[in-house]
């Protein structure tokens, strides 16, 4: 992974490539912005504070790309990333989700982001803890036999070997006990005590009570809050086990990672990148504009939403069982198909917050070729991976590529449009009968000609009827 701060938005978008074919205009966006945030943190305060995040709208029909981009983004800026539909949320006052949980959960993403890069950090440390604690099971330390000695006026006392400083043998026996102890090591590493079983005190995994709350919006997070709270009152309990070794380590290591990680560092290191470096990624925010001017059933709860999303794309304080996260500076990214409305019918101040916008193009036939064969995780690439796992040599001739395409567009043009998802319909009918009885073929390779798909797939295109129901 190339560090976030040396990718310029030319390396940006070259990344991006790896993974999206075409929609340039909105890969230039994205990249600017991301570019964006790292300027931020170079200008000096107070003129820091003021710079906002340049929230992106990303208007286009469904498959083209949209939620590609913004999760590629995210692994490339190596930040907290939260995807939520917003028609999940609703009003207040409405059964749904209230517009503060996404923060809630962009926080929680953090701190398993920075609690994982501890544990990577720490490895070596609590292996090496727990090698420690099995040698001791292995080893129990000697404690020094007691000896009497007699004092003035013939008082008998008694004192140990590490009391009494004119013992001789205490380097001897130290020095045995260390290379008995590296010789247990080097038999531990090698794998020699794999089978040999050793009595431990481990924590015991129980669960804790699951209570569940059915309440309005709003009211959702006291679920786990009270799941932390029961967790306190119900601490883990350790149980003697009788385990194998392999085993014993592991559960070791576990539990010295837990004791090594300092949960108030994690915590402060999460919300801090929650709130410089966090990206929330709506869905679906077409469906929350409101396309008539006003009055019954869900248009009110539609515009209620952007009214509640206004504050947190704003900038606002959000509280979480971690602490108080502010939100303007977060990296707001929507997207919606706009089908029935426009970006216009958001009401003005949320289109205020969101000043780029960006149209993602419909895909045609060639891009869908280039969406076969190009990318790093191309469909053809995985079915190719997935039938090798079966000994079954798959291989597209370059006609077959291009029928697939020319199927996928035909069938997006006279059903619904739904973008690249069709390549996944199509490729699955092409090779269902190689997926259903691939264990039982021969070694021969298998080869996808344009007659080939032509055969699997006609009938069903033809039929306008039937290809709604299969592709």
């Amino acid at each position: 992974m190339i560090p976030t701060q040396s990718l310029t938005p030319k390396d940006i978008v070259v990344e991006l490539d790896k993974f999206i074919v075409g929609q340039a205009d909105a890969k230039r966006s994205v990249a600017i912005a991301l570019r964006n945030r790292w300027r931020r943190r170079q200008v000096p305060s107070p003129l820091r504070e003021e710079i906002a995040p340049k929230n992106i709208i990303m208007i286009g029909p469904t498959g083209v790309g949209k939620t590609e981009i913004a999760r590629r983004l995210a692994t490339l800026a190596q930040s907290p990333f939260f995807k939520v539909e917003a028609s999940k949320f609703t009003e207040v006052g409405y059964v749904g989700r209230d517009v503060e949980s996404m923060i809630r959960d962009l926080v929680e993403i953090a701190i398993t982001m920075v609690k994982k890069e501890e544990r990577e950090r720490l490895q070596g440390l609590a292996e090496a803890n727990a090698e420690e604690r099995i040698l001791d099971v292995l080893l129990p330390p000697v404690h020094a036999p007691s000896q009497m000695q007699t004092g003035p006026a013939g008082i008998h006392s008694f004192v140990t070997k590490q009391d009494s400083p004119d013992m001789e043998t205490l380097p001897e026996q130290t020095q045995e006990d260390d290379s008995t102890r590296e010789k247990f090591r080097e038999m531990l590493r090698q794998g020699k005590l794999d089978e040999r079983e050793v009595e431990l005190d481990l924590a015991e995994s129980r669960s804790t009570p699951m209570v569940e709350i059915m309440t309005t919006s709003g009211m959702e997070d006291m679920q786990s809050n009270l799941q932390d709270a029961f967790s306190k009152i119900f601490p883990k309990k350790k149980k003697n086990r009788r385990v194998k070794i392999p085993d014993a380590l592991k559960g070791l290591t576990q539990e010295e990672m837990d004791r090594l990680i300092d949960m108030d560092k994690v915590t402060n290191e999460s919300l801090r990148r929650t709130e410089e470096s966090g990206i929330i990624f709506l869905d679906e925010i077409d469906k929350v504009a409101s396309r008539s001017s006003g009055g019954h059933g869900p248009e009110v709860s539609r515009e209620g939403v952007q009214r509640d999303l206004l504050p947190i794309v704003e900038g606002s304080t959000v509280t979480t069982k971690y602490g108080m996260v502010k939100t303007d500076h977060i990296l707001f990214i929507a997207s919606g198909a706009f089908h029935q409305c426009k970006p216009s019918d958001l009401i003005p101040e949320l289109q205020g917050r969101f000043p780029i916008r960006v149209e993602l193009t419909p895909l045609g036939k060639d891009e869908f070729v280039r969406i076969l064969i190009e990318p790093e995780s191309a469909l053809v690439k995985q079915y190719i991976a997935m039938m090798a796992t079966e000994g079954v040599t798959l291989v597209f001739e370059p006609d077959a590529i291009e029928e697939l395409a020319g199927i996928a567009v035909e069938v997006n043009e006279k059903t619904e449009e739904i973008g690249a998802r069709r390549l996944h319909t199509v490729m699955e009918r092409v090779l269902d009968e190689l997926s259903y009885d691939a264990s039982e073929r021969d070694d021969e390779p298998f080869v996808v000609t344009a007659a080939y798909v032509q055969k699997q797939l006609r009938d069903v295109v033809e039929d306008r009827d039937l290809s709604r129901y299969i592709l």
